[in-house]
């Protein structure tokens, strides 16, 4: 059963979204965000689910960037309340998934 993510006391998934921009990628100077790497965030039964990805399996900052979302999302939810970050590769990150902005600071 999924949660009402209105109650007063689970952030909305848009608000946790914004929150994750504080989340830079160390390559690229850009939020994981704008990158297109976050492609989940989800209330399921309590817990906040949230899946993202690297741009490749070969980043070498992969478990920095996992570390800092746990952080973000800590400082941002109740104690009582766990999220659950997940790495997906499906499907692939490709440069179509970031956003506008991002994709003109690249020059495309």
């Amino acid at each position: 059963m999924a949660i009402d993510s209105s109650e007063s006391f689970l952030p909305p998934p848009e608000q946790l979204r914004e929150a994750l921009r504080e989340v830079i990628d160390p390559e690229t100077g850009t939020n994981i965000v704008d990158l297109g790497l976050v492609y989940r965030i989800e209330w399921v039964d309590g817990v906040l689910e949230v899946d993202v990805t690297m741009t490749s399996p070969a980043c070498p900052l992969g478990d920095v960037i996992l570390s800092e979302v746990d952080a973000v999302l800590h400082a941002e939810l109740p104690a009582h309340v766990r999220a659950d970050v997940g790495l997906v590769w499906s499907p692939p990150w490709d440069p179509s998934r970031m956003s506008e902005s991002a994709r003109r600071d690249f020059g495309w």
